[in-house]
């Protein structure tokens, strides 16, 4: 059914139905927005403000019977009342019209309901995890990748996502660096505009987009040690510096709703910040979505220590700006009251519920509330060819080659004899990745069934040792396998016959995210173990790498010759990796996140602050150092290797001295000197070299995806303006000072050409 036919099948409801709805004032699709919802708040009564305030998660099944006793009866009747604003969890044309029909066709002003979803990397076909992405570098590409789990999760009813994810992260510990951009600010915040563009498309109120949600607002991937849910403590100059800018990038790509955090920040919670919320995102941003709390956020106010029950909790989230509770059911048995008391001004419920409607206005729910209930759609949709053929292309995208020593890849696609090694190999449901829950188990392609369409090879399999033998998704502790090793000897009788081995090792798909945090990083269980016996046998190892998150790995880095960074690349994951595997796509994937040679190095991180003694000038023990090992990453941020090779030359500036307010023009000659066509991402990184406030030695300011033939030159060209020149102090003024810059332009964070320039 068309956009149209669902418009005028909802037309003819109204009239034939009860005249509820044909009597409002605010469904006269000619006036304004902002008119509609003046004309529509003035018919709801306190109850039903406070109940677009709240929501519920959808656990039951609204095509059978209704719950019958306990809280989903509770809900159940709530929706009838209007006092519920959104369900998450309900997903699916036939159950999403259900419920949305009682919303819309039994209660008193019918306002629709809004679901939301965890679209976190695709609803059913699923695109690399996130930081997999981010590897990319390709803006594009994860633009298209949102816009296919937009249009998936839309055709299936649902109308806005819990995504995307903007947190930067630095330390590998935290299970959730899997579903952001990685360190930088400055790529995470060009990776977040472009997924919010994807998700949201063009309008809103086309059926195949939905509402994006920054998240998770704000430092929750600055935890303390790692550690899910932790504390954050953190001075404003890296707030405003490095923590804000994806999110406030998100708002100037129109992003239309926002979620807090579970973490405190300095000291209070960021459910009931209202120097978050208030005086930054909806005051100085100008911010005119809404905020939904995450899961429960608002309770766990109480259990920090911040709120003394529920009625205090309700009233200090309200108040600092969080404008829709989810799950924690607090605002729907507290605010009416806490507002008859004068406690909480109804202003600020009125607040809350226009921004809620607004968002909805804006979707098209008030005009077609069945406008994403087309099952014909959602059976076109879910799955197609042209949604594998997109992601497939992700995949290949965010491919990094991190070692390639000997030319040992790409493979030969004829008369090798190729043992493949490891049960992540075969593994179909790992390379899903974590926040999959829209997606069928068991559905990525292996790496077992990519390699095997290259049919023109001797490709021999052994599993060698299970990983983990827990692999439930809402498991905290998973079983890891560090005691079997009966499956070592055939794994090493097939390395020995073979000309290569490829070995895909790693973490389970539910190793990383949330929840997952880690204090070793090496690889999991006996898979150390099982390499270094492989290798006694057969050095010739590719190492394909199935991960969330960076691994430590220094034993590997020495001493295997090939390594394949091909982290969870959901639906198509074994056709990518076989694909650059053998050579039929050139990767170009460049690291999101430093690579520790320990855990002990964690948090590390690119643009890191020099300290007064950076360097050992008086060789003794007395700088900044360790005792027992480098203090450089294993793989920097920024690196990537490619099975042709670039050159830089060049490196120009336009000046040597500028005035404020001018552009500053650099160019750089890069050439592909190997033999085959490729990609590489050319980066610009500036140092600040004395500030008011220390910068730090570098900062990623600019980033091109270059294509170039083999024996091709291409000339790079990027603008310095105030904007990458500047920096926030700690009131969150943003300043430009004058002084001198260095200027880096190269193939990762820590390698390239330098020049010099003086800002008067």
């Amino acid at each position: 059914m068309n956009k149209q036919l669902h418009t005028l099948s909802f037309a003819l409801l109204f009239v034939v139905t009860s005249g509820i709805a044909q009597t409002k004032k605010h469904l006269d699709t000619s006036k304004p927005v902002e008119e509609r919802i003046t004309l529509l708040m003035k018919e709801m009564t306190l109850e039903e403000k406070v109940g677009q305030m709240n929501q519920y998660n959808g656990s039951w099944d609204f095509t059978g019977p209704k719950p019958v006793g306990g809280s989903e009866e509770e809900k159940y009747e709530h929706i009838k009342k209007g006092w519920v604003g959104s369900l998450l969890s309900v997903r699916g044309v036939k159950e999403v019209r259900a419920v949305q029909k009682i919303a819309v066709e039994q209660t008193r002003l019918g306002i629709p309901l809004i679901f939301g979803f965890d679209v976190i990397h695709g609803y059913k076909t699923l695109s690399p995890i996130p930081l997999a992405e981010a590897a990319s570098w390709d803006l594009l590409a994860i633009k298209n990748s949102a816009r296919v789990a937009a249009d998936e999760a839309a055709s299936s009813g649902l109308n806005w996502t819990f995504g995307p994810n903007v947190d930067i992260a630095n330390d590998a510990r935290w299970g959730r660096v899997m579903e952001g951009a990685g360190e930088d600010p400055y790529l995470g915040s060009k990776i977040a505009s472009a997924r919010v563009k994807g998700f949201q498309g063009d309008r809103l109120d086309d059926f195949t987009t939905i509402a994006a949600c920054a998240k998770h607002f704000a430092g929750y991937g600055f935890v303390e040690a790692g550690k899910e849910y932790n504390i954050v403590d953190m001075s404003n100059s890296k707030l405003y510096n490095s923590v804000l800018p994806p999110f406030k990038a998100a708002v100037d790509a129109g992003v239309r709703t926002f979620m807090n955090s579970f973490n405190t920040l300095n000291g209070v919670p960021a459910t009931g910040n209202s120097f978050l919320q208030r005086d930054i995102l909806k005051g100085a941003w100008g911010f005119n979505g809404f905020v939904v709390s995450d899961w429960a956020s608002i309770a766990e106010m109480i259990t920090h220590g911040y709120a003394a029950d529920g009625a205090d909790a309700a009233k200090k989230a309200a108040i600092a700006g969080s404008d829709m509770d989810m799950e924690s059911h607090i605002y729907v048995a507290e605010l009416v009251s806490l507002v008859k008391k004068g406690v909480v001004k109804e202003s600020v419920i009125d607040d809350a519920t226009r921004r809620i409607l607004r968002v909805k206005f804006e979707l098209g729910l008030f005009d077609d509330p069945y406008k994403y209930c087309d099952e014909a759609r959602e059976k076109a949709s879910i799955g197609s060819k042209a949604h594998n053929d997109d992601v497939l292309d992700m995949a290949k995208k965010s491919i990094v080659l991190l070692k390639n020593e000997k030319n040992l890849l790409p493979l030969k696609q004829s008369g090798a004899k190729i043992a493949l090694i490891g049960a992540l190999a075969s593994d179909k449901n790992s390379p899903l990745g974590s926040w999959r829950i829209g997606a069928d188990d068991n559905t990525a392609v292996s790496v077992l069934e990519g390699m095997q369409q290259y049919k023109n090879n001797s490709l021999v399999y052994a599993k060698g040792t299970e990983v983990a033998t827990n692999k439930q998704v809402f498991v905290n502790e998973v079983e890891i396998n560090s005691t079997d090793f009966s499956g070592f000897e055939a794994a090493k009788k097939a390395a020995k016959e073979a000309e290569v081995v490829v070995m895909v090792l790693g973490e389970i798909g539910f190793q990383s995210g949330e929840g997952r945090s880690r204090t070793e990083l090496g690889l999991p269980g006996n898979q150390q173990q099982l390499l270094e016996e492989i290798y006694k046998v057969n050095p010739n190892i590719v190492l394909v790498l199935n991960n969330g998150r960076p691994l430590s790995l220094p034993w590997a880095a020495e001493n295997i010759p090939a390594i394949v960074e091909g982290w969870q690349l959901g639906t198509q994951s074994g056709n990518a990796i076989a694909q650059v595997l053998y050579g039929d796509y050139n990767p170009s994937g460049k690291l999101p996140m430093s690579f520790p040679r320990n855990v002990g190095q964690c948090p590390i991180y690119y643009n890191s602050y020099n300290t007064g003694r950076p360097v050992n000038k008086e060789s003794n023990v007395f700088w900044s150092h360790y005792s027992d090992v480098e203090k450089t990453p294993l793989y920097p941020f920024g690196f990537g290797l490619s099975y042709t090779s670039f050159e830089y030359k060049n490196l120009k500036l336009s000046n040597s001295s500028y005035k404020k307010g001018d552009k500053i023009e650099v160019s750089v000659e890069v050439s592909n000197t190997g033999n085959l066509d490729g990609k590489e991402v050319v980066q610009l990184y500036i140092n600040d070299v004395a500030a008011s406030i220390v910068r730090p030695v570098k900062e990623l300011k600019g980033f091109e995806l270059v294509a170039l033939k083999k024996g091709e030159t291409k000339t790079v060209k990027f603008t310095l303006t105030e904007q990458e020149l500047g920096f926030y102090d700690n009131q969150g003024k943003f300043l430009v000072e004058p002084g001198a810059f260095n200027v880096m332009v190269g193939w990762n964070s820590n390698e390239g050409l330098t020049l010099k320039f003086e800002l008067k």
